[in-house]
């Protein structure tokens, strides 16, 4: 994943007398200067000729009908055409954070962000009271969604299952118009147009295929060890991944959504998405000569998908969904569809030190002038941000606000796990999500895999394969070039440790466990 997060739209603060840029194909374009061009031009029009008058008048108008059509995206929301990064509210109270005005030049002046993180600590409340959807709202507002996935699934097997009648050219590739295909070609269509065909179940003179869900989601976090758990959890005989490991289709390709600065593309059908889990559809159901109703060969084979953003990323709803009521927070959350068509799915999460996770993901996303210095300037700008919101607005507005998150130039946001948490439990049971440690897993592997089996209910292994899985070599580790920057300043850690400060504490209440205060000395 390429993580640059670029702003196409910069409103500045009209007390400062700063000019108002519009970028369009990389070009920024000053509308106060074309104002005052617009104002000056009656003066310089009378020493002009008539073809002169008449070019710039035409020029006039275009930049007009440009700025009107540009203004009339921005207010009506219509950002489909022009990539405008959306914002649940206006970009003035990021000029005046706080009791004081910030200035984003003084980013080396680490008293300032102190203060700055006080300010951001005074303001933090946790809010337990968000309205859940009712299931008919969702149905009417994803109801093709719903049309596809059947709400009863198959008895007598594990994963959530069922058969659909297809009714396509079976001498054709069923796959052929797959969006995970066409956009990244990882799909092995050769392979799975051969299967689709080998399993379709006739019945009655119909044909149908088995589609599945995956059992579990491994949803975050990013930079959490998900890869290593991935990569464990892959090597037990009764766990199927989707064909693609992160799909990330509950959070950004059912939306059209690749990452924010792209804007909106092409949506990915829920279709397609069941298509990435047709190889564990095949292996569960077994020989196709049984009929719809017959017993699969391997009941007890479980899917699983790990999108690390499935916990957090709530982005593209201000595309979709009115937030005039609720003052730029998400009326929908992802884990309000995934529970309403999968009311008993289980989810597991992977948590890190929130600072240590910042500056992974720093090295990991970051470009190349990487370095301990440019960190601390970046979380000393994401910082500021960050209270210039909680100013105005709600910690949750803040959090899963487009604007706000993708103006940072670090991924703040992204660990502030316990506003994410409380969302989920209000939909999911504490029965159905497991909560883990990076920390922990790293050292103690064989607790937290037998863990996970125990929580999947997953059928005991052999002694051979037991050792494999905890002996395996850690997953997506930190590379030799960034592991030669050092550690993130210890500075910027004293900063952090205090921003995290109140989240931790709340985390480490709702979990009833102090290990996530990550009380870590420097």
């Amino acid at each position: 994943m390429d993580y640059k997060y670029s702003m196409l739209g910069s409103v500045m603060d009209n007390y400062h007398k700063k000019p108002l840029l519009l970028q369009v194909d990389n070009m920024p374009i000053n509308l106060f200067a074309v104002l005052k061009v617009k104002q000056e031009l009656p003066k310089r029009l009378s020493t002009l000729g008539c073809f002169r008058r008449i070019s710039l008048y035409s020029f006039v108008v275009v930049v007009a009908v440009m700025f009107l059509i540009m203004a009339s995206y921005i207010l009506t929301g219509d950002r489909k055409g022009l990539l405008l990064t959306p914002s649940p509210y206006h970009l003035s109270g990021l000029a005046v954070p706080g009791p004081f005005t910030f200035n984003l030049s003084s980013l080396k002046d680490d008293a300032h962000i102190k203060l700055v993180v006080k300010s951001i600590t005074s303001k933090v409340e946790f809010q337990s009271n968000r309205q859940i959807p009712e299931t008919k709202t969702l149905v009417r507002s994803e109801s093709h969604i719903f049309s596809v996935i059947h709400r009863k699934f198959l008895p007598g097997i594990k994963n959530p299952c069922w058969y659909e009648e297809y009714s396509g050219n079976i001498t054709l590739d069923p796959y052929r118009t797959n969006m995970y295909d066409r956009r990244a070609k990882r799909l092995r269509t050769q392979e799975l147009q051969d299967n689709f065909k080998k399993h379709l179940v006739h019945q009655d003179g119909k044909m149908y295929r088995m589609r599945c869900l995956p059992y579990f989601y491994i949803i975050g976090q990013p930079k959490c060890g998900t890869t290593d758990l991935y990569a464990r959890l892959k090597l037990h005989p009764e766990v199927l991944f989707s064909t693609i490991k992160e799909p990330h289709w509950w959070t950004r390709r059912r939306f059209g959504m690749n990452h924010p600065n792209e804007g909106l593309q092409e949506p990915f059908p829920v279709e397609d998405y069941l298509d990435l889990f047709d190889q564990a559809a095949y292996q569960i159901q077994g020989s196709p000569k049984s009929s719809i109703t017959g017993r699969p060969r391997r009941p007890n084979i479980i899917t699983g998908e790990a999108s690390a953003s499935t916990m957090w990323d709530n982005n593209a709803w201000v595309y979709f969904y009115d937030n005039h009521t609720t003052r730029g927070e998400p009326p929908f959350l992802t884990q309000d569809l995934i529970h309403a068509i999968q009311p008993d799915t289980r989810f597991i999460v992977m948590l890190r030190d929130p600072v240590e996770r910042l500056y992974s993901d720093y090295l990991y996303f970051g470009n190349t002038n990487k370095s301990a210095e440019d960190f601390h300037d970046k979380v000393s700008e994401s910082l500021q941000i960050f209270d210039g919101c909680l100013t105005e607005y709600s910690l949750r507005s803040c959090v899963y606000n487009i604007t706000v998150t993708t103006s940072m130039p670090v991924r703040l946001h992204v660990g502030l796990y316990i506003v994410y948490l409380i969302d989920w439990l209000t939909v999911v049971s504490w029965e159905q999500i497991l909560v883990l440690r990076l920390e922990d897993h790293a050292s103690n592997r064989k607790y937290t895999m037998q863990n996970i089996f125990h929580f999947l209910n997953l059928g005991p292994l052999t002694k051979e394969l037991e050792t494999k899985i905890m002996k395996n070599p850690a997953s997506n580790t930190r590379k030799p070039a960034d592991k030669n920057l050092g550690p993130m300043l210890s500075t910027t850690k004293k900063i952090l440790q205090e921003f995290h400060t109140p989240f931790n504490m709340k985390l480490a209440k709702v979990m009833n466990n102090d290990s996530f205060l990550w009380k870590n000395k420097l």
